[in-house]
């Protein structure tokens, strides 16, 4: 008879922290592993206590916490297929990333992370210690005695773990990934498995989890190779899933049958499919249920709040225009079509008057001195103040709507519009949101609790950008043109090049150097804003790590 092995993987959403509740989704992973008949039942890296947990982890009594929660679980699946499952595991002086294998009510086996990442955003050399490489171990059942190795994430990302485990006698590999997602990773990840198997001729699994946690966004994507680099099963991306492949033996080793394959989504929504999860996640993991932002009618505002709308439901979302005496009549026609087209609740809460007894209060000190700067802010603190006053009474958590151009160059008023706790759009450049607003026009998909159709009104995404605190005013009076500033800040933020190299590039050499100006004056800005979704290699927070008080400058 031939040698057949059955193998659940199952791409689901843990919560840092929930030792519980993963535990619980893992019992629920293995009882489907165990109705299909599985021998194993797979869970990604480090799932037991969510990832990335950063210094809680380090923390004794969490340790404790998963360990007991780890033999409660051995327990619990004894009688059916092995689970596999990632954890923390502490020995002696030494906190190891551990993949552990249970069997039988007991730890049949434990593999050590052996490659450790310690750059963008992960910090693992600062939390774990390194391990010896080790072989692969046996998994007996309907397979017979099948030989499997456990490289933890980055330990598949290069040859030698893979390929020590393969010459002590791995006859496939089963990855499990803690991998956030960045535009466009999904050709790095499987160009770099595809290398493995081609390397060492045996099926790989490829096991990631999904979900939002702070900044990063775990996308999901998980796939089955066979030898030679052949696509077997590909699972969705932002989305949970439980799939059941099924191994055969052959003279020339093990394969996997065909399965599913589910199609990649293009960039555009990839982006956003990240944005909304990444926000609903975070809400969900934070206890929210609600949420409110400033509708100005512009057009960060609008998909900022048809993120939401999408992410939480129209009936959670509450947006809110405060116009003051300089708010076109455009601005308010078109931030009541935005809340109209998403089903949104719509409320005007003016700022006049507000801002006249602020005018009134400081004349004193004021006096004799021209309006400027200092006036714009104080209409934009005072627009802070109202919704995060409206945030307290109602406990609805206040968004912010500030795109990746804006926060670069600091575009934006600390403790006014930058109030609020968590920023959707913080990695999406001003042309790129264009762009995304024009997609999620044009498309609809089942993930998204919004309406269909034309969200963010024509008028919105045509008209020049305008912070409108002032008479006239447009972002160009301050700034490059978007295509121009996007363009500087891609080069010296994502590509990390010199003032020279842009230059090079067509850029005038003394807008490049303002707009390296602004960029490290505005540090401190930055240090203090929320939260938001980390789309690309160098979104601001841990992938891109400045001092805030610096005097370099590249006169290069």
């Amino acid at each position: 008879m031939t040698d057949r092995f059955r193998l659940t993987i199952a791409q689901l959403n843990p919560t840092v922290g929930d030792i519980e509740g993963n535990a619980a989704k893992a019992r629920a992973a293995w009882e489907q592993g165990r109705e299909a008949g599985a021998d194993m039942v797979m869970l990604p890296e480090m799932f037991l206590v969510g990832y990335q947990t950063q210094d809680l982890v380090m923390k004794p009594v969490f340790e404790r916490a998963a360990m007991e929660a780890l033999g409660a679980l051995a327990a619990d699946c004894a009688d059916g297929p092995m689970l596999g499952i990632g954890g923390p595991l502490r020995e002696g002086d030494k906190l190891r990333n551990a993949y552990f294998t249970l069997s039988g009510g007991k730890i049949h086996n434990t593999t050590r992370k052996y490659f450790l990442p310690n750059f963008n955003v992960f910090d693992e050399v600062r939390l774990f210690s390194r391990a010896e490489m080790q072989g692969p171990f046996e998994i007996k059942g309907a397979a017979g005695a099948l030989r499997v190795g456990t490289p933890i994430c980055e330990d598949a990302w290069y040859e030698d773990v893979c390929e020590a485990m393969v010459e002590s006698g791995a006859e496939m590999l089963l990855v499990p990934n803690g991998s956030p997602y960045f535009r466009e990773k999904n050709d790095v990840r499987l160009n770099n498995m595809v290398a493995r198997v081609v390397e060492n001729d045996v099926p790989l699994v490829y096991l990631n989890m999904v979900g939002g946690q702070d900044d990063q966004v775990f996308d999901g994507g998980s796939f089955v190779l066979n030898p030679g680099g052949a696509l077997a099963v590909q699972l969705p991306w932002f989305e949970e899933a439980v799939r059941t492949v099924d191994f055969t033996k052959t003279p020339e080793g093990w394969r996997a049958e065909d399965g599913e394959k589910d199609i990649l989504p293009e960039p555009l929504e990839t982006d956003y499919a990240a944005m909304v999860m990444g926000l609903r996640d975070y809400m969900a993991k934070t206890g929210f249920k609600k949420v409110l932002l400033g509708l100005s009618g512009g057009v960060d505002s609008a998909i900022v709040a048809a993120i939401a709308a999408d992410a939480l439901g129209s009936e959670n979302v509450r947006c809110v225009m405060l116009p003051s005496e300089y708010t076109s009549e455009g601005s308010l026609t078109d931030a009541k079509a935005a809340a109209a087209a998403l089903g949104v609740t719509y409320d005007i809460v003016p700022i006049a008057a507000t801002r006249a007894a602020v005018t009134e209060t400081l004349a004193p000190l004021f006096a004799g001195l021209d309006e400027g700067l200092t006036e714009e802010n104080i209409q934009s603190r005072i627009r802070g103040l109202l919704l995060m006053a409206q945030s307290n009474k109602f406990g609805e958590m206040l968004l912010t709507t500030g795109n990746k151009s804006e926060v670069a160059v600091g575009y934006a008023t600390i403790y006014g519009d930058m109030a609020g706790g968590y920023n959707p759009i913080k990695d999406l450049y001003k042309t790129r949101v264009f762009d995304v607003c024009r997609w999620r026009n044009a498309n609809h998909r089942p993930w998204m609790k919004a309406p269909a159709g034309e969200v963010i009104p024509v008028a919105i995404i045509d008209k020049p950008p305008s912070a409108e605190l002032r008479d006239d005013q447009k972002d160009s009076d301050s700034l490059p043109e978007y295509d121009v500033l996007d363009g500087i800040l891609t080069m010296l933020v994502d590509e990390e090049a010199s003032v020279a190299e842009c230059v090079a590039a067509g850029y005038d050499r003394d807008v490049v150097k303002r707009v390296e100006h602004l960029l490290y004056i505005s540090e401190y800005k930055r240090f203090q804003s929320a939260p938001g979704p980390r789309l690309s290699m160098k979104a601001f927070w841990l992938d891109r790590r400045y001092p805030i008080a610096s005097r370099w400058r590249d006169n290069s």
